[in-house]
């Protein structure tokens, strides 16, 4: 049995231009082409892109996951760096659980419910102090506003386009394109323009961010390893930086 690109890309939550993307570097091939030019996988093509998938969620590159799945380089070294978060992660998702469990219970027997407990493990907030610290206090409250106001449609379609965008400077990094090539500058500009439509953000509604904002977040993807890891790792995000700079100096 096998899949056509589209239903894949369907039920793993990606784009069909990912999937033929990862084909043309040699990282997915397809089990079959049909007489109408259709990509087509079977099962086993299903379990090398559910580990992709995985890896890439880790923030690893294109050639880092080839390397990983081509057994040409050390796993635990590659992935070490990210074992950290993935164990917080698990914790605060039992944490999750525990509350919600200890919650349904309560009700059940029909005791008091506490606040303090049933709220553990939604950190929704967890990066609030961060960025009232650097861009207001006013900024956190407009964009989060902003946020909450979404549909779950409107979100995932916000997540969708944010991923894409990334999904973008990674592949443009592993091909090596230079920071102030034409591409990159597009991309660049795709960039100042998702920014400058998030509500408290410096220069939002302006149809551009501000300078120092833009740079700021520039300089903060390659030093922030939780950023860096959406462009690959530090090397990408350092392609990234640097095409954002180019870009800032001649347009913002």
């Amino acid at each position: 049995m096998d899949w056509s690109i589209q239903d894949v890309a369907r039920l793993a939550g990606t784009t069909s231009r990912t999937l033929r993307h990862y084909g043309d570097v040699g990282l997915l091939e397809p089990s079959r082409i049909g007489a109408n030019g259709y990509r087509y996988y079977d099962g086993s093509a299903l379990a090398r892109l559910q580990r992709i998938l995985m890896l890439r969620d880790l923030g690893l590159g294109i050639p880092a996951i080839a390397e990983v799945l081509d057994g040409q380089r050390d796993d635990a070294a590659a992935l070490a760096g990210h074992l950290h978060w993935l164990q917080e992660e698990k914790e605060r998702l039992d944490r999750q659980i525990a509350s919600v469990e200890m919650t349904i219970m309560t009700m059940k027997e029909g005791g008091e419910l506490m606040a303090e407990e049933m709220f553990k493990g939604f950190d929704h907030t967890q990066y609030k102090d961060e960025v009232e610290e650097r861009w207001g206090k006013q900024a956190y409250e407009e964009s989060d506003r902003w946020w909450r106001s979404m549909s779950d449609d409107e979100k995932a379609t916000w997540k969708n386009f944010v991923a894409e965008l990334g999904f973008d400077w990674i592949e443009a990094a592993d091909r090596g394109i230079a920071p102030d090539s034409e591409e990159a500058q597009a991309l660049a500009k795709r960039h100042a323009d998702w920014l400058s439509g998030i509500p408290g953000a410096p220069g939002a509604g302006t149809g551009a961010p501000t300078k120092d904002y833009y740079l700021g977040l520039a300089e903060m993807y390659v030093t922030d390893e939780r950023f860096a890891a959406n462009y690959g790792g530090t090397e990408g995000a350092t392609f990234v930086r640097d095409a954002m700079r180019v870009y800032a100096e001649a347009n913002l």
